[in-house]
């Protein structure tokens, strides 16, 4: 496992792609931050984390070989890992909010942002960008967010987290080879934030719209059943699903 430690970097994404220009990587290259000078989330979004308290990391995946119109799987794969190494910690209402964030609750405590290099249609590889609130108890009045310290009350060992996430990313990975998709996707839509219950939605012209999610379609859009018992999808950047 190589991890390579930096005290400050204006983003681990940025560094790790850097890094794979000139030199070859091993698969599961590992890049952590004690501080991000420009973390990035999804859309354009800046991820905002106090130096030392948290996880601010990128992962390199090698070799996957996925067709980009399968390219949700990734998600799928990264969202399962963090979540089930958060759920050996006994973290409370653990969810995965569409896309790939992870929730307790109404409060996100993980951003992930994936970035990947293609060959033709393929993904050939990818760098996996994920910040997690881990021992920072103040966000200067960030709505929704929350910490594994705020819901634990205690502090957590960073280093043996993020080992336990890598490991999780490698079993998560290696399943994915061996399991059919569909089940990979049942088990993703089995711990997805506000399914089957009342949610509110904003279209990007800024309107809003109530309904109930059903889970996700083959190319990762979200399945929204709304008035008249129609059941349709949306991308991300149709739809933003409020909290």
């Amino acid at each position: 496992m190589n991890i390579i430690k930096l005290d400050a970097t204006d983003s681990t994404n940025a560094y790790l792609k850097g890094l794979m220009l000139v030199q070859n990587l091993e698969d599961f290259t590992v890049v952590v931050a004690k501080k991000q000078l420009n973390g990035r989330g999804q859309m354009g979004t800046t991820w905002e984390s106090e130096p030392g308290k948290n996880l601010t990391f990128s992962i390199l995946k090698s070799k996957i070989n996925l067709s980009t119109h399968n390219q949700f799987v990734l998600s799928i794969c990264v969202s399962l890992a963090i979540y089930n190494a958060l759920h050996k910690l006994q973290i409370p209402k653990l969810r995965v909010k569409w896309p790939n964030d992870i929730m307790s609750g109404n409060c996100k405590i993980c951003g992930i942002l994936i970035e990947n290099t293609l060959i033709g249609d393929t993904i050939d590889s990818s760098v996996i960008g994920i910040g997690l609130n881990v021992n920072q108890i103040v966000f200067n009045n960030l709505p929704n967010v929350s910490s594994l310290k705020l819901l634990l009350g205690k502090t957590v060992n960073l280093e043996e987290l993020l080992r336990n996430i890598i490991s999780d990313l490698q079993g998560v990975f290696q399943q994915q080879q061996k399991e059919a998709q569909i089940n990979l996707y049942k088990r993703y839509e089995s711990v997805m934030f506000k399914r089957h219950k009342p949610a509110t939605f904003k279209y990007t012209s800024g309107e809003l719209f109530t309904g109930y999610i059903q889970g996700v379609s083959k190319s990762g859009q979200l399945r929204i059943l709304i008035e008249d018992d129609i059941i349709k999808e949306f991308s991300l950047k149709e739809v933003t699903l409020l909290y």
